[in-house]
């Protein structure tokens, strides 16, 4: 059994754009939903939706790679984990990466990535971070 859906879900996309594979699947939570959805936000994945396989729930996700098959995601890595919660405030998840990367935050308003979450003036469990 996997505890930490999340961390999975990372480590499942991480695996299938090394591998260079067209769609992976996700176990669903609402977390790794929100998760996804910012992920395809900013470009990083093509799409992905919600398949429901007798009562089990499944996010299957269709990766992005650019023009010459190289993969959109440098990397993807999960922050927060199950034994060390890492909180900021919103000063301090300003910019990542010099803006070409991207952090996902829990905040009181919801699952946001760390340029909304700057504008919203909240902080919050820093997710993961991907560029």
């Amino acid at each position: 059994m996997v505890n930490d859906l999340v961390a999975d879900a990372l480590t499942r996309i991480r695996n299938a754009s090394m591998r260079k594979l067209e769609v992976t699947q996700l176990l669903h939570s609402k977390l790794v939903e929100s998760v996804v959805k910012i992920i395809q936000e900013k470009g990083y994945i093509d799409s992905y939706n919600v398949v429901e396989e007798g009562n089990k729930k499944f996010i299957k996700v269709v990766l992005k790679y650019d023009d010459n098959g190289n993969r959109v995601i440098n990397e993807i890595k999960k922050i927060s984990k199950p034994g060390r919660r890492v909180y900021k405030g919103n000063s301090e998840i300003k910019k990542f990466k010099n803006g070409y990367g991207t952090i996902i935050v829990s905040t009181s308003k919801g699952v946001v990535s760390n340029e909304v979450a700057y504008k919203e003036g909240v902080g919050g469990e820093i997710i993961c971070s991907i560029w």
